[in-house]
């Protein structure tokens, strides 16, 4: 979003374009991830100091989904798709478990019955990511679907929905996780990836497909030219049609990621000049997709505070959750239909603490999200580049909520131009920055019988007033 220059006071104008909304989102926009590592058991994040061919350290046990807590906490930010991908999605063994070692990593029978169960609970929409799995250039342009269509068969078999289907993990980036020799050549990985969607039409035609998936990293993009800069050669090399053009951001690198081009601290993440590059590289994958895949829709299939799970004492804190509201804004203003969130649970970064099950700041944040944020997205503008502001429609018809970042250490003084009435208001503050507790019209927000409602939260007293380092939803009527 285009920000103008600075007010000399604490006056901010914010004006609305009355003309109608300028796109429309999915209505699961909002949606978020568990690593196939946490599903499955693997490496992962907590406790790890570094990381290997990008993942953790530390093996950690599987991720039990049985009806319990965790789907009290879930229930609240469906609908949404859930995405199961990461790094050990081209390492894992599906359902067998024979000539395995110790290493390997085996999504089993039971897990893949219980993610269904639990997507089926809790109104959720299965993302997967299917195993490429080839780290030696002779294989590439040679991808076979058996191990691909067995799983399709198991879950036709067992009337289990897959909505969303994509192939390997972050492709572009072979070269830094498996090493330079692993890196396919985009004429093909698309040819790979056409025999992807030809199985996947034929043995799921009601499944969605999603790619290729690429990571893009701060002030670099997708890296090197022409060697993992894939993206756009992919795209015109494919025969076949995508679905869904997506791709992976994540706006700072934690101190684990052995590649560093934007630190995660908090200087970086209060700065609104940090968020300025999600919007360049989203402007660029849009006209590759405009170009080669016109009939697509476009996500960010994986973003999170900070690559390799996190920064720790500072991704799971009120002041991540600058980044991530602007990001959910930002995106949806640029056309973008879904942004799914690494991750639900595991991690630094994660929603919900996969070892306590306590909430995270962003998790209240996505909650609010929710509950205001409707489909379709209106053109707002600030008069003060410290003030980031995104406007949607309200779940209910003829309303809409205008979200308000102060990412500024000075309270505002608000003046809506071009808005209905103002009805009621949310504020997101917190004791510090770093604080893991956060406040919402001034009081802990807490579950309450397994609910939480928004009638729970006080009206607000100042009405033309936001906090110093706050983020703020202001309800009006059209």
């Amino acid at each position: 979003m285009r920000q103008t220059t600075k007010t000399q006071n604490n006056n901010v104008i914010i004006s609305l374009n009355q003309t109608g909304s300028i796109t429309q989102v999915d209505d699961k926009y909002l949606s978020f991830s568990i690593d196939i590592s946490v599903l499955a058991g693997g490496f992962w994040w907590e406790g790890s100091t570094g990381s290997q061919q990008g993942l953790g350290t530390k093996k950690i046990p599987p991720l039990k989904l049985q009806p319990g807590k965790l789907d009290k906490l879930v229930q609240t930010l469906g609908p949404a798709y859930l995405r199961v991908g990461g790094s050990e999605a081209d390492n894992i063994q599906y359902f067998d478990t024979t000539n395995t070692s110790s290493d390997t990593l085996v999504l089993r029978k039971t897990m893949w019955d219980d993610l269904h169960k639990f997507c089926e609970r809790l109104e959720l929409s299965l993302m997967f990511t299917f195993k490429y799995g080839l780290f030696n250039r002779q294989q590439h342009g040679h991808w076979q679907a058996d191990e691909v269509i067995k799983l399709l068969k198991y879950s036709q078999d067992n009337h289990q929905h897959i909505a969303i289907c994509e192939l390997g993990n972050e492709l572009n980036a072979y070269w830094a996780f498996h090493g330079i020799t692993s890196q396919p050549r985009a004429r093909l990985l698309a040819k790979d990836y056409d025999t992807f969607i030809r199985a996947i039409r034929h043995h799921s035609p009601n499944s969605k497909i999603a790619g290729p998936g690429s990571a893009f990293w701060p002030r670099l993009g997708e890296t090197i030219k022409p060697f993992s800069n894939i993206t756009p050669s992919f795209l015109s090399s494919l025969n076949e049609k995508l679905d869904i053009v997506d791709w992976h951001y994540y706006p700072f690198q934690s101190s684990r990621s052995p590649i560093r081009t934007r630190a995660a601290t908090l200087r970086n993440t209060l700065s609104p000049r940090s968020l300025l590059d999600f919007q360049r590289y989203l402007t660029q994958l849009t006209t590759y997709r405009n170009k080669y895949q016109p009939q697509a829709d476009i996500w960010t299939g994986e973003t999170g505070s900070a690559q390799c799970g996190g920064e720790a004492k500072l991704s799971d804190r009120f002041a991540s959750s600058f980044w991530w509201a602007d990001q959910l804004g930002r995106g949806a203003r640029l056309g973008q239909k879904v942004m799914i969130r690494q991750s639900l649970i595991g991690g630094d970064y994660a929603l919900i603490n996969r070892q306590s099950l306590k909430l995270n700041p962003d998790y209240w944040l996505s909650w609010l999200w929710k509950k205001l944020m409707g489909k379709e997205v209106y053109d707002v503008k600030s008069s003060d580049s410290d003030v980031l502001v995104y406007c949607h429609s309200a779940r209910k018809e003829g309303k809409c909520t205008l979200m308000i970042l102060n990412m500024s250490a000075r309270h505002k003084i608000i003046q809506c131009q071009g808005f209905g009435t103002k009805k009621r208001r949310y504020e997101i503050t917190a004791d510090s920055l770093t604080s893991r507790k956060i406040r919402i019209n001034g009081i802990r927000p807490k579950f309450n019988g397994g609910q939480v409602k928004l009638k729970d939260f006080p009206a607000l007293s100042k009405l033309n007033v936001v906090s110093a380092y706050s983020i703020s939803f202001w309800c009006f009527s059209l």
